[in-house]
């Protein structure tokens, strides 16, 4: 007999928060913030064994029996469940990437926001903290040949984890005393296990598996990660294509803001001009916060989405979190009830870097770069469209779990086209926001190119600095980002063109700030399945 499916996706939703804590964490589930992942063979065992049952139990509803919007949440949770199941059996990457391991964002969920009294996330928190050592004696038993540049990457996230314990712990501990005495010896604890783990993962990294995972692999994650019909070579195709497309539109806007002729020339010398002024790690923070303050009075003065009361606070990005990207947006989770903030992270250039790549690095992140960030990382992008989001209510919970990255990421690189079309900043940001549709572009032929065919480093830093006109510093992070992840570079490329695609189906007749609405009222589902759903409005 076909299952129900609003009761059945009820109980998937809470199987997989209980399995899962770093799930319950983004979703915004606090009933397992006491938890640390079981990365042990027989808590992955387990796991595998639910959302096989999941998976058993979805294949059994009749989806055709369903309204548009359950047929999708249907969708959307077979697709997680099965994902899941890949990642644990195909991929494994708790048995080679340390970076899995790495309890700081736990912990640092529980520190930084106020979405509880004090006591009460200090006593998850010591929880947490007591579980460390047993987690990180399970780690030195799973990690086998790990790739050295995730040993490096995580070597540096473990040194700030320990540095977040022994430097926040204490300020809250004051705020509650009477936890002193359970918390203070599980913090040392804590911090001993993670400076021993740091010590013997230093020596784990000669002789590891290669970083790269192979066109099986990639392919396989690739089709879990975007959830759209387009192949890899359809996403090569098109994105070369659309580098020819951008580097036009880069030239002939080079050439109007500098003079010359439509030509790399002339945009290197454009680029030049603008990268001339930039900041630096002391000031970088507060150009964002202000560049926050125009952006929003921009959407607003145009009408371009409907905006939010939620705090954006933007700030220095934990050292626990770095090594991977240079900015991020780490929102509440869709489930969070309490009202608290969306943190706009934006990390300093590493300490042991020499001047002039610093200096190159803030070429590239120069003071126009950093409007665009905050476009994509903010406002009207990831900050605005999450917070749209978590707004959504459907009959299940399923939606708060199923985040598309393709969406998310589209979403956030159109809002970049979408201010530079409205006139936002001017010329100035026209070519950086042209100069990032390259920088997409190439994420995703460097995604695929590095994992699949071999790409060397010295030929990725001359496809990003020559063809993407990227600086020294920025594609040497790209690089390391390219080779300690697989398949989320392609998001951005292939989430833009279907995102875009949408906003220009726009009906007759709908305003744009109405449209932009009712593209962001579903949640963050895949483009396909945003689609069906706005068919679905449209009909009503």
């Amino acid at each position: 007999m076909p299952q129900p499916f609003a009761p059945l996706a009820e109980r998937i939703v809470d199987a997989l928060l209980a399995a899962d804590p770093v799930m319950a964490m983004y979703a915004g589930d606090h009933r397992f913030d006491d938890r640390l992942p079981d990365h042990s063979p027989d808590g992955v065992a387990g796991r595998v064994a639910m959302l096989r049952d999941a998976a058993n139990a979805l294949a059994q509803v009749d989806s055709a029996g369903l309204d548009a919007e359950e047929r999708v949440d249907h969708e959307l949770l077979s697709a997680l469940v099965e994902r899941g199941l890949f990642e644990l059996t195909e991929i494994r990457e708790h048995e080679w990437n340390p970076l899995e391991h790495n309890p700081g964002p736990l912990l640092y969920s529980l520190i930084a926001r106020p979405f509880a009294p004090v006591g009460q996330r200090l006593e998850s928190l010591a929880a947490r903290l007591a579980a460390i050592p047993d987690a990180l004696a399970v780690a030195r038993t799973v990690l086998r040949g790990c790739p050295r540049i995730h040993v490096e990457t995580a070597v540096g996230q473990f040194e700030g984890t320990a540095a977040l314990i022994r430097d926040e712990v204490p300020t809250l501990v004051r705020q509650a005393p009477t936890l002193a005495g359970r918390v203070q010896p599980a913090a040392e604890a804590a911090v001993a296990a993670l400076e021993e783990f740091t010590r013997w993962l230093s020596t784990q990294g000669d002789g590891g598996r290669d970083p790269r995972l192979g066109r099986r692999l990639w392919e396989a994650r690739l089709w879990h990660t975007l959830d759209t019909e387009l192949s890899a070579a359809d996403v090569m195709s098109r994105a070369e294509a659309n580098l020819e497309r951008a580097t036009a539109e880069l030239r002939e806007a080079a050439a109007a803001l500098v003079g010359g002729a439509p030509d790399d020339r002339t945009v290197r010398r454009a680029l030049d001009q603008l990268a001339a002024e930039h900041p630096d790690d002391s000031s970088i923070v507060e150009l964002a916060k202000a560049t926050l303050v125009e952006t929003t009075e921009f959407v607003r003065e145009h009408d371009l989405v409907s905006l939010v009361d939620d705090e954006c606070v933007i700030q220095v990005m934990p050292e626990f979190a770095r090594g991977v990207a240079g900015a991020y947006c780490d929102p509440p989770g869709p489930l969070e009830t309490a009202d608290v903030p969306t943190f706009y992270c934006i990390a300093p250039t590493p300490a042991d870097w020499p001047a002039e790549r610093v200096e190159s690095f803030y070429r590239e992140y120069n003071n126009h770069m950093i409007h665009n960030l905050t476009v994509h990382e903010a406002m009207p992008g990831h900050f605005l469209q999450l917070a749209h989001a978590r707004r959504f209510r459907g009959s299940t919970r399923v939606r708060s779990l199923g985040f598309s990255g393709p969406f998310v990421e589209g979403w956030a690189v159109y809002a970049e086209e979408l201010m530079a079309d409205h006139g936002y900043h001017g010329l100035p940001l026209r070519l950086q926001q042209l100069k990032m549709q390259l920088r997409m572009t190439i994420n995703a032929m460097l995604d695929q190119l590095a994992h699949c065919e071999n790409l060397s480093e010295a030929e990725a830093m001359a496809l990003m600095t020559e063809r993407g006109f990227q600086e020294e510093g920025e594609a040497a992070g790209k690089w390391r980002r390219a080779l300690l992840t697989s398949t989320q570079l392609s998001t951005y490329f292939v989430g833009y063109t279907e995102v875009a695609s949408i906003a220009r189906e726009r009906p007759a007749g709908v305003s744009e700030r109405a449209w932009h609405d009712t593209m962001l009222a579903h949640g963050s589902p895949p483009p396909r399945h945003l689609r069906t759903l706005l068919s679905g409005a449209a009909g009503r």
